[in-house]
């Protein structure tokens, strides 16, 4: 017993601490264009390889290169780029007026928009959406009201959600966008249930689910994943590793064992591993999954390789667990900018447009704010009636509940 080796334990540490220099140098990124492009009844086995690569369709140069690239039309990919500025600029907003005190909690996508805002492209808008908290562009991207979204932010008398929720966790079944849960990896569960039901109806509409990369490391991810590939349920399993989970780092999900998009061989799911900063990659690879689920071939999981430039919400503080420039070193560069310059090269898109279409953001969410602020913000007592807390429990209201609202005097 002398003579065995001690036993250790290893704990898993970030690359970078604050005061270190950022340095990426050691990541296997792929050249675009690089990734094959198997067909949609591909067998899972065919195609792990893709697990482990990297889907990326503009290069260097900001051209678009290799079997992935979908071919987008002009028009639609400006449309992109005018919504990812929108949600930009909405998240800006917000984020001050959590600093004013005007709300009490925000949570900015900056650096991953083109994860929310290409796949809610790709998608159909009678897909149902199951989001984490970072998927606001999905809701823009689907029209649903920058003044709607605010006045739940705002907690104020026109709030959609009644006070029922915190700020950013918003719902809307118009928008095929499922009411998000603080409960973390519940709707990858929801997701696969509501897609199983789809298909046993037998409609045409498949669904969408999103976690991080620390939920990966929940029970709910691997029950979602079980019966997603029993069941060949006609949805779309998406990982988006931002790098960073509340204030640790994905190396403590599993991150530097293996990709997150490989845990989906030992489930028997096609596995994609995508740039979540490639606004043609992610609508090519959702597109692709897409096509799949509703052809009866069942479930994708895809990793969304990205970063969160900011911090997890407007509760943390990322300056004290990481570089301050951790961001601006990371080499897949900022999905704004990379569609923007895909763009120029076409000769579809200039500064001067760029600009205009930046200024036009900012006016429209600045116009929205002084609605849903008129109608009140934090702290100032201008709540849903307390009426509303008997409503929408029970489809019919029962006798009890008409009781004590009439004694309520409300």
């Amino acid at each position: 017993m002398r003579n065995r080796t001690k036993l250790t334990l290893r704990v898993p540490v970030p690359k970078h601490r604050p005061g270190d220099t950022p340095d990426f140098s050691a990541l296997q990124i792929q050249s675009a264009g690089e990734a094959r492009r198997p067909e949609i009844d591909a067998h899972p086995r065919e195609m792990s390889d893709l697990a482990f690569s990297l889907i990326r369709v503009l290069d260097g140069q900001a051209k678009a290169v290799g079997p992935w690239a979908p071919k987008l039309d002009a028009d639609t990919m400006r449309r992109g780029l005018k919504t990812m500025l929108l949600t930009r600029a909405f998240d800006d907003r917000m984020f001050r007026a959590q600093r004013q005190g005007k709300t009490s909690f925000y949570m900015k996508s900056t650096g991953e928009e083109a994860v929310a805002v290409a796949q809610a492209f790709a998608l159909d808008r009678g897909d149902m959406c199951f989001t984490s908290y970072r998927q606001q562009g999905l809701l823009i991207a689907r029209g649903y009201p920058l003044v709607d979204m605010m006045n739940q932010i705002y907690s104020n008398s026109h709030d959609p959600i009644k006070g029922r929720q915190l700020p950013i966790m918003y719902s809307s079944k118009a928008h095929g966008f499922f009411t998000i849960s603080g409960n973390l990896g519940t709707q990858f569960p929801q997701a696969v249930g509501w897609a199983m039901a789809s298909a046993y109806r037998g409609d045409d509409r498949i669904a969408a689910s999103w976690v991080g990369d620390g939920t990966t490391a929940e029970g709910d991810f691997h029950y979602a994943c079980t019966f997603a590939s029993v069941y060949r349920a006609p949805v779309i399993l998406n990982i988006v590793n931002n790098q960073w989970a509340i204030s640790s780092f994905a190396g403590i999900a599993g991150g530097d064992e293996s990709t997150f998009a490989s845990r989906g061989i030992g489930y028997g799911l096609p596995a994609l591993r995508v740039d979540g900063n490639d606004f043609l990659a992610v609508y090519a690879a959702t597109q692709w999954a897409a096509e799949r689920a509703r052809n009866n071939f069942g479930a994708t999981l895809i990793e969304h390789f990205t970063y969160r430039a900011e911090g997890h919400s407007t509760s943390d503080d990322p300056s004290r667990y990481r570089p301050s420039d951790e961001a601006k070193a990371w080499p897949l560069g900022d999905p704004v900018e990379r569609l923007k310059q895909h763009l120029v090269g076409l000769g579809e898109w200039s500064e001067d447009q760029h600009q205009a279409a930046h200024k036009e953001a900012v006016e429209q969410v600045t116009a929205a704010n002084k609605e849903a602020s008129s109608h009140g913000t934090l702290g100032e007592n201008k709540l849903p009636s307390v009426s509303t807390m008997f409503e929408d429990v029970f489809k019919e209201m029962p006798e009890h509940l008409r009781r004590q609202r009439q004694q309520s005097g409300v």
